[in-house]
């Protein structure tokens, strides 16, 4: 039974919400992050702008989120 523990205390928990924040407008919302895929882009719904990912980010959650996305945040920046 121990060994059950043990294992559920290695894996690590996901935060599966972050909340972005435009760039544009400053506008903050809260969404959930996909888990099997990156999201390239995010319509802002504040002022419509179109989100892109930055250089070097993996996804919109990784560029504007509070949180990075799910894969980041088991494996480390670089893993997508």
């Amino acid at each position: 039974m121990a060994e059950a523990s043990e294992e559920a205390a290695a894996v690590p928990r996901l935060v599966l919400q972050s909340i972005l924040t435009c760039p544009e407008c400053g506008h903050r919302e809260t969404e959930v992050m996909p888990t099997d895929s990156c999201q390239y882009f995010y319509d802002c719904k504040g002022c419509g702008a179109l989100l892109k990912l930055a250089a070097g980010d993996c996804c919109v959650f990784c560029s504007y989120g509070r949180v990075a996305c799910p894969p980041v945040q088991l494996h480390g920046k670089g893993c997508c």
